[in-house]
């Protein structure tokens, strides 16, 4: 496979799965660092990192809404949750070693 096809796919990759984080606004992001070790923030964090590598300025707020679909302050009134106790042992647990 040459690069652009790889750069193509992986591109369609990403794309499908912030579609499918837009759709599971019931997962919150504790839940992800629980199981993956990384959220929303983190892909936006990644995401911004990869402009700066390629000497584009993208804000947090900006590589935020790219990922969330919204502005982040709108996503957190309209889907976020307190974590429970349970959660927040899990995470506890999850980020001991």
């Amino acid at each position: 496979m040459d690069q652009a096809t790889q750069t193509e796919l992986e591109a369609a990759a990403f794309r499908r799965l912030l579609s499918h984080l837009h759709q599971r606004t019931d997962v919150q992001n504790i839940d992800l660092m629980i199981l993956a070790n990384f959220c929303r923030n983190c892909l936006a964090n990644w995401y911004q990192d990869a402009g700066e590598d390629r000497g584009i300025e993208i804000s947090k707020d900006e590589a935020r809404e790219h990922i969330y679909g919204m502005p982040y302050s709108e996503w957190k009134e309209k889907h976020q949750t307190e974590a429970t106790p349970e959660q927040l042992a899990a995470f506890e647990a999850a980020h001991k070693s």
